[in-house]
C-alpha cells in the first residue's frame, strides 16, 4: 500500500558538485539544461561557478542563499558560490579542489538539516583528495551519516533504478572477508533499516523485501555452504515473526530477471558486486545512490568523478538527473508522512 505524497512546495534540492575537477560541474548544469523537458524541480548548485561555466556553456546565476534559487531557476543555474583557491582543470584533481568539494558538502548537510533545502543531492567526490586533506571516512555516507547523528552501521546504501532497488548487507569489503562480516544481527538491521526507509522516502507502507543467498543455489541445503542455514534463514524469521515481508534465500542468479523483480519492492544482497551487477546492467545510466536511515533525504548518481572524460562534453546526466527526481520524490513523501505508519 503506498501513501499519499504532497503537493506542498518544497523548499530548492542542494546538488553539491564534487570533486570540480570531475564531471559532477557538467552533469549538474546538463540536468538544468533539460529541467523542462525532464518535470524537474528547483535545485540549486553549491561549489564554485568556474568550475561549472569550465565546462558548460549555460547561463549560472550566483544565489547568496537558497531561499533566491526558485525565482532564477527558470532562466539560469543557480549556484551558492563556494570560493576555491588554485586552478581548476578538468580531469586533473587537486587538493584545493578536495577542499572545496568537501565544504560544499559540510553546506549542503547543513542547508537541509535546518529546512533550508529540501534535500541534499550530492556529486562524486575523488577519494584519494580527501584523503590528502584528512578526510577519515570511507565515502560521503559516513560523513553524512556522523554530521547527521547516526552511526555508519544505521545508514544502509540503497542502489535503485526504474525497475529495481537493491542493498548490499556488506559494501567495500573484499570478497574473502564477506561470510566472516555476515551476521544475523546484521541482516536484520539493514531489513529493518531499509523497511522503513522505502516507507519514509517511497510512501511504501508495508514494503515486500527479499534477500539474496551468499552461496551458489543459496547453499543447496549445505551442500555449497552453511551461510543460508546458520546466518541468513535465522535473520529472515525472526524478521518474518516481527511482521515484515519479507522471504528467502533465494539462488542469487535467480532473484533479478523481469518476472521476478516484480514481486518485491528491494533485494538485501550479501555483498557489493551482487548487488551492484545487476542494477548497473539495467540501469547504468540513471542508477540513483540513496542512504536510508538518515534524518535528511541524500541521493547521489551511482557513479564516480569519471576523471577521464572530465571536461569533454560527453558525461551523460541520466544519474544526476534521476538523483535529482528521487531526492524530489522522497522529501515530498516525506511531507505528510505519517511516521507511526513506518514502523
Amino acid at each position: 500500500m503506498a501513501l499519499t505524497p504532497s503537493s506542498d512546495i518544497l523548499p530548492p534540492l542542494a546538488a553539491t558538485l564534487g570533486d570540480p575537477a570531475g564531471i559532477g560541474p557538467e552533469i549538474i548544469g546538463k540536468a538544468w539544461a533539460v529541467r523542462e523537458a525532464q518535470g524537474l524541480s528547483p535545485f540549486f548548485a553549491i561549489g564554485n561557478s568556474r568550475a561549472i561555466s569550465t565546462v558548460w556553456r549555460g547561463p549560472i546565476a550566483r544565489i547568496g542563499a537558497p531561499d533566491e534559487a526558485a525565482a532564477v531557476f527558470g532562466s539560469a543555474l543557480p549556484c551558492l558560490e563556494m570560493e576555491c583557491a588554485g586552478d581548476i582543470v578538468p580531469g586533473r584533481p587537486e587538493t584545493d579542489g578536495a577542499r572545496c568539494a568537501l565544504h560544499a558538502l559540510e553546506m549542503g548537510i547543513g542547508l537541509v538539516k535546518s529546512g533550508a533545502a529540501s534535500a541534499l543531492v550530492t556529486g562524486p567526490v575523488g577519494k584519494t583528495q580527501l584523503y590528502g586533506i584528512g578526510f577519515t571516512h570511507p565515502g560521503q555516507t559516513e560523513f553524512i551519516a556522523e554530521r547527521c547523528g547516526i552511526s555508519r552501521e544505521n545508514a544502509v546504501m540503497m542502489l535503485a533504478g526504474p525497475s529495481l532497488r537493491v542493498i548490499p548487507v556488506t559494501v567495500h569489503l573484499p570478497l574473502r572477508d564477506v561470510p566472516d562480516a555476515l551476521s544475523i544481527d546484521l541482516i536484520r538491521a539493514r531489513a529493518l533499516v531499509t523497511a522503513r526507509g522505502l516507507c519514509r522516502n517511497f510512501g511504501i507502507e508495508k514494503p515486500r523485501l527479499v534477500v539474496a543467498g551468499l552461496n551458489p543455489h543459496a547453499g543447496e541445503s549445505g551442500n555449497l555452504g552453511r551461510e543460508e542455514i546458520d546466518i541468513i534463514l535465522p535473520a529472515i524469521e525472526s524478521l518474518r515473526a516481527e511482521g515484515l515481508d519479507i522471504s528467502g534465500p533465494y539462488a542469487p542468479d535467480a532473484l533479478f530477471h523481469e518476472s521476478m523483480r516484480e514481486t518485491y519492492d528491494a533485494a538485501l544482497c550479501m555483498y557489493h558486486d551482487q548487488a551492484l551487477i545487476p542494477l548497473k546492467t539495467l540501469h547504468f545510466d540513471e542508477g540513483v545512490n540513496m542512504t536510508l536511515g538518515l534524518p535528511i533525504v541524500r541521493t547521489s548518481p551511482d557513479h564516480g568523478t569519471a576523471f577521464g572524460i572530465a571536461g569533454r562534453n560527453i558525461a551523460s546526466p541520466g544519474a544526476m538527473i534521476a538523483a535529482i527526481r528521487m531526492a524530489e520524490k522522497a522529501a515530498r513523501a516525506r511531507l505528510t508522512l505519517n511516521e507511526s505508519a513506518c514502523g
